[in-house]
């Protein structure tokens, strides 16, 4: 089964999670790929993979994520997050990283753990 990945990046993370996707866009290309709006579109138009986008994180795709999530529909979550700015949706980001601990679901919150992840990924699907 193709692995499902959530990606999601806050503003100052998005060239960051674009730099990481074109890495990795040759494995990402064969895995069921779900993300934020603005996220998701920049990944569709930059390095033309496919990608189901939903709502812009401060208008609820944090929430959507989590509760695909907890229905068994998501394997992993890439999540980049900028710490030093604050967040007008703090209480969804912090319900998404719950429920990846919950339900015991990878959740990476930077660029070292998310490369772990992926070669990780890769490692076992490759």
């Amino acid at each position: 089964m193709k692995p499902r990945i959530a990606l999601i990046a806050h503003d100052k993370k998005k060239d960051d999670m674009i730099a990481l996707a074109a890495e990795y866009r040759d494995f990402l290309a064969g895995c069921t790929l779900t993300a934020t709006g603005t996220t998701g579109g920049r990944l569709i138009n930059e390095l033309g993979l496919t990608v189901e986008c939903k709502h812009s994180g401060p208008f609820g795709g944090d929430l959507q994520i989590g509760a695909q999530l907890v229905t068994g529909e998501i394997d992993c979550v890439i999540f980049l997050r900028d710490p030093m700015t604050p967040q007008p949706h703090e209480p969804d980001i912090n319900a998404l990283v719950r429920a990846c601990d919950v339900h015991n679901v990878a959740c990476a919150t930077n660029l070292a753990t998310a490369h772990l992840v992926l070669s990780n990924l890769v490692h076992k699907n490759g």
